[in-house]
């Protein structure tokens, strides 16, 4: 039997770090029609590199194939836009980004960021590869390139002159199976004494806080700053700056620049590096325990539900995104559990989970059907959906949030 090889540096992949099964694409949602046929599925098997240390899964399939056309929309998250504006305020002031300079985003989708540098009047170039979020974008005035991001485009770009004096890539870095021709594309885009700023899902919080949902198909690798540091400094990058971020359950910002820039390393990049080591990222036992994490979860998880049913009460779910449908196959928990799911997207109202095939509709739902209890999907804005939804105390209503711990509120 073949093992598969890592991503990075090619070793041979035979440490398990979590196997979830089989399971649809994430973002596959179902259309009526699509109900009664066989749907595909695909291991959801994590491992780790014994040389380099990179989470990682296999790819089953291409990035065309899943990022074609894509449900996830940025805008619909209040809270996320709030970050992207704050991130712009912040970015500009401290690298006196201005008219003069070039703005590329890399996975711009629906023009969430790039929005804010454009009240500014500073040039910006979307890039992104699912073409009808990119018509969001484009809608809003945001000249956004449909393509997928490496070393092609990046050299295309340079030709016809176009080069980065900030390069954004945001939860896009984990999406790549090819992550060496990402980020050496990166490196060529890049000007002279050019940023880049990146933020991904930090693989210390994934661990420490049991997040196994966020490992879906669509997430080939789960990145550690140690990690991401190889990477870039294989390609002719350093980082010299990091912070750590709330979005997405806990995630790194790192800055990076040419190696043979003049910028200063920042004493953050040490502090947190070894936060990584004290935790026993550069440790095999972190690893190959954390299965076990994910299987209390899922038991605690069925325990609490199948005892809410026996006694007659009527739960559904908060929210359609990606992570969610991760725990629901995961933990096998299908109609028989939760009578439907609502989402504030419009794009995802009136289809059906992958694999669980649980029928999404608009928030509207709850009021109307007064449910008992309500399982939060999206954990990670727990606190911004339970503010928008706070009228279901009038009929007594309780959450349920599974991660990091299953806990009713």
């Amino acid at each position: 039997m073949s093992h598969p090889q890592c991503r990075f540096c090619s070793t041979p992949l035979f440490t398990t770090f979590c196997n979830l099964g089989k399971t649809p694409l994430s973002n596959s949602y179902l259309k009526d029609m699509q109900l009664k046929i066989h749907e595909l599925v695909f291991p959801l098997h994590a491992y780790v590199c014994q040389n380099c240390l990179l989470v990682q899964l296999e790819e089953f399939q291409k990035p065309n194939q899943i990022f074609s056309d894509y449900a996830y929309f940025s805008s619909y998250s209040k809270s996320w836009l709030e970050h992207a504006r704050n991130f712009v305020e912040s970015v500009v002031k401290r690298f006196s980004i201005s008219s003069i300079h070039q703005v590329i985003e890399i996975a711009s989708n629906d023009g969430y960021l790039l929005q804010y540098f454009m009240e500014k009047k500073i040039p910006i170039l979307g890039i992104e590869p699912a073409e009808n979020v990119a018509k969001v974008a484009e809608s809003k005035n945001i000249p956004t390139l449909v393509e997928f991001f490496g070393v092609s485009l990046a050299e295309y770009l340079v030709k016809k002159g176009k080069m980065a004096d900030l390069l954004i890539g945001n939860n896009v870095l984990a999406h790549v199976p090819d992550i060496n021709d990402f980020v050496k594309g990166m490196k060529l885009l890049l000007s002279p004494d050019g940023v880049i700023t990146m933020e991904f899902p930090h693989l210390l919080n994934l661990i420490i806080h049991s997040q196994f949902d966020t490992i879906y198909h669509e997430h080939f690798s789960y990145l550690s700053l140690q990690v991401v540091e190889k990477i870039f400094s294989f390609h002719g990058l350093k980082i010299f700056d990091v912070e750590e971020v709330s979005s997405h359950g806990g995630s790194l910002r790192i800055y990076a620049c040419h190696k043979e820039s003049l910028r200063k390393t920042e004493l953050s990049v040490s502090i947190l590096r070894n936060k990584e080591t004290e935790n026993g990222l550069d440790s095999f036992d972190v690893y190959s325990s954390f299965e076990l994490k994910v299987q209390k979860i899922k038991s605690d998880l069925l325990e609490k539900l199948i005892d809410l049913k026996t006694q007659g009460k009527k739960i559904v779910g908060y929210g359609a995104p990606a992570k969610g449908n991760t725990l629901l196959n995961f933990c096998s928990i299908g109609t028989d559990f939760l009578d439907y799911t609502v989402d504030l997207s419009p794009h995802k109202q009136g289809l059906y989970l992958p694999g669980t095939h649980i029928p999404i509709y608009a928030p509207e739902k709850i009021r109307e059907t007064r449910p008992d209890f309500i399982l939060i999907l999206p954990w990670n804005l727990k606190h911004e959906i339970m503010q928008q939804m706070s009228y279901i105390k009038e009929w007594n209503a309780k959450w349920i949030v599974p991660i990091p711990n299953v806990e009713v509120i």
